[in-house]
């Protein structure tokens, strides 16, 4: 049975499932779905707990050997199959299915992985969890969930958050879940069940939003001025390399310049979607990019990545973070403020 985060409580009230695939890249749920699991087992008393960490040499004949060894100290066990990769292989696929035929009613599973890709969702171990017992991906929280999440969170701490509040903590910790929970958790400590205004939560917080490279440029479609440039700022400090910002930049202009081009042909938007292979969740994002900015005007700014890459390689004028900012700037509905490229401008010599 497929879940999601938020129904897995109400699934472990009603019943144990004997075997729990956890999965996703977000730590913070991850770690707190595998907690709700071992909590419901041990009340239901599964006090003893082992651990099997996955690993390149992993033999998988232990999985049945701990699930069929006698228990000295409960009748009933918890064991953890933490795998370092969600590529287990034909071993590991053979393992877990012929567990799954075959479920002892005193011993509960639990599996947690990395983020499963289509393909691996599909494959014969997945699917025999999935028939066995629970199957639960652990989604990012969009920057449009988060205060929503922050807010409810903080409630659930006895905190009373005065409205904007939750947006202005979003702000502050965006892209690092951990981070906002271990920020309610002082705002707690420091404040206690009350109410909670702007200048109590900037006077009990810091600043430790984490962003990538692919936040910058959906930011960007989605025409968010102040947080694009916002994003850009977090990247910089976080040291991430302005070639690899660059990178991804280029590769959505490119994408939507190639789309922009085929579009003039005379090909429908759904047909050049589909053809692209563009995500479903993010096909808005495409199509606000297109309709934001013609065909001339993304092949400008392709030059412009061009003119930044010589900059970053000291063979242009110009500071490259100077013109990444205003590039994505102007990729976000910003005003004329990329000027023109000047490919041949050597830098001068030191």
């Amino acid at each position: 049975m497929r879940i999601d985060f938020h129904q897995l409580a109400q699934v472990l009230e009603k019943t144990l499932p004997p075997v729990c695939l956890i999965c996703g890249d977000e730590p913070l749920q991850s770690l707190e779905a595998a907690q709700q699991v071992r909590a419901a087992a041990h009340r239901r008393g599964f006090t003893e707990r082992e651990v099997l960490e996955h690993g390149p040499s992993f033999d998988w004949s232990l999985l049945a050997g701990t699930a069929n060894a006698l228990s000295l100290f409960a009748d009933k066990r918890l064991i953890e199959l933490r795998l370092a990769s969600s590529k287990i292989g034909t071993p590991g696929s053979k393992a877990l299915v012929d567990y799954c035929t075959r479920i002892s009613p005193d011993t509960l599973v639990l599996v947690t992985a990395p983020k499963l890709e289509r393909t691996q969702l599909a494959s014969k171990w997945v699917k025999a969890i999935d028939h066995a017992g629970v199957l639960l991906q652990v989604w990012p929280v969009s920057s449009a969930q988060l205060p929503g999440w922050l807010a409810r969170r903080m409630r659930s701490r006895g905190l009373r958050p005065e409205p904007g509040v939750s947006a202005l903590l979003a702000e502050r910790v965006e892209g690092n879940l951990l981070a906002g929970a271990q920020e309610i958790e002082k705002l707690v400590l420091r404040y206690g069940a009350n109410p909670i205004d702007s200048q109590q939560l900037l006077a009990g917080i810091g600043d430790s939003a984490r962003y990538d490279v692919f936040d910058l440029s959906d930011a960007a479609l989605r025409g968010q001025l102040d947080r694009v440039l916002r994003i850009l700022t977090g990247l910089q400090a976080q040291a991430t390399p302005l070639p690899v910002i660059l990178w991804a930049l280029a590769r959505e202009i490119r994408a939507l310049a190639d789309m922009a081009f085929e579009l003039r042909q005379g090909k429908s938007l759904p047909q050049l979607l589909a053809a692209h292979r563009v995500w479903e969740k993010r096909k808005p994002l495409v199509r606000a990019g297109l309709e934001r900015h013609a065909l001339e005007r993304l092949q400008h700014f392709l030059a412009c990545c061009a003119t930044i890459d010589q900059q970053i390689k000291g063979q242009a004028l110009g500071d490259p973070w100077e013109g990444v900012r205003l590039l994505v700037a102007e990729l976000a509905g910003a005003a004329a403020m990329v000027p023109s490229p000047r490919l041949g401008e050597a830098a001068r010599p030191a």
